[in-house]
């Protein structure tokens, strides 16, 4: 039995639920904090693309499964061009939980092939859910420089 490769991130955001939602779910305030270009449908079957991420100015391609507004984002994800992670071949699952007069966001980023993909993601999450805290919390991220280190 092979072991799943799943990054899971929880992180505190000094914002209410509706304002972290919207950061995560339209595409003119994606980004804000990932990417320099979006295009999203937050419906089931609804396109999710964007585009710029990291060094690389990567595209991720996927669409939403589940969207319940204020509460929960699912999505199929992947990398435009990609062959470990292929558009579409990973989910990433948000919980948003009022919590200490903020939220707190539960991520699930599952479907990753390899521990190496695994580690990438995840220091790219850290990287960008750092970056979604502080633009939902009405500060300014400063420009997209992610370290070689923190590329997903």
């Amino acid at each position: 039995m092979t072991e799943p490769f799943i990054v899971r991130r929880e992180t505190h955001i000094p914002a209410p639920r509706a304002t972290v939602f919207a950061y995560l779910a339209d595409p003119d305030k994606i980004v804000n904090w990932m990417g320099t270009e979006a295009a999203m449908e937050p419906h089931p079957g609804g396109l999710y693309l964007l585009k710029g991420i990291g060094q690389r100015g990567g595209v991720a391609r996927g669409a939403f499964r589940e969207v319940v507004p204020v509460h929960r984002l699912a999505y199929t994800f992947g990398w435009e061009g990609g062959q470990e992670v292929p558009p579409g071949s990973s989910l990433i699952e948000i919980d948003l939980i009022e919590r200490d007069g903020g939220t707190l966001l539960r991520m699930t980023h599952s479907g990753l092939p390899t521990a190496e993909q695994c580690e990438a993601h995840n220091n790219g999450w850290a990287h960008y859910l750092d970056r979604l805290s502080l633009v939902a919390g009405g500060r300014d991220p400063g420009p997209d420089v992610m370290k070689p280190a923190n590329r997903m």
